[in-house]
């Protein structure tokens, strides 16, 4: 399977997640792709949408490399056998959530224009994304989340490597995922056109879908 592009994603993935139209639901998007995605997704069961920002945690000399994700609170998944496997230090794994997290509440002003987080308490949330890889950044959104007191978490993307799904499985009370290919490179080779999303698209699609009923 080979989506188009993420209009064609977001609309076929909002079809997979019909049963919870009608629900007190909330789409929390991961920016950039992830926000067009979830626009479509918000569109069809009519909720609002909103954006979380979890930010990969990038190995020593090795930005590209992640040992685990942080959410916007200092929430932190960790690869820990990585970590050992590095040597990476404690000051060192400090310092960089300290870093991504300023990055995380910077981008985060920016999306929502100002404008506070939509409530999610006893609220149905599904986190969307464009796909995943290894999941690192959807667990750390998924146990930021779970503090807030949710009634669900749903984590709905297009694509992801079968043992991703699997594990998020047992993290949350539903994934929906389109397509779980094998072997699995790159998200971006399961799209006709992948480009970047500019701040502008993720802003213009969060203000059309924030104060949707």
């Amino acid at each position: 399977m080979i989506f188009k592009n993420r209009t064609e994603a977001g609309r076929l993935l909002a079809k997979a997640l019909i049963e919870y139209k009608g629900c007190d639901v909330v789409v929390l998007a991961v920016p950039r792709g992830g926000v067009v995605i979830g626009y479509y997704v918000a569109e069809e069961l009519g909720c609002p949408l909103d954006v979380i920002v979890p930010r990969k945690l990038g190995a020593p000399f090795q930005p590209e490399l992640a040992i685990g994700a942080v959410a916007e609170d200092g929430t932190t998944v960790l690869n820990e056998d990585l970590v050992n496997s590095m040597g990476v230090s404690e000051q060192y794994i400090e310092r960089k959530v300290k870093e991504e997290v300023a990055e995380i509440k910077r981008r985060i002003a920016l999306y929502r224009s100002g404008k506070e987080a939509i409530p999610v308490k006893d609220k149905i949330v599904v986190l969307v994304d464009d796909g995943l890889a290894t999941g690192a950044t959807m667990r750390a959104a998924v146990k930021y989340v779970k503090k807030l007191g949710p009634r669900a978490i749903v984590v709905a993307v297009p694509v992801a490597p079968p043992e991703t799904v699997k594990s998020l499985r047992q993290e949350v009370d539903k994934v929906v995922c389109l397509y779980t290919p094998e072997p699995f490179y790159a998200i971006g080779q399961f799209y006709e056109e992948f480009e970047q999303v500019e701040d502008e698209e993720v802003i213009r699609l969060l203000s059309a879908r924030r104060c949707a009923a």
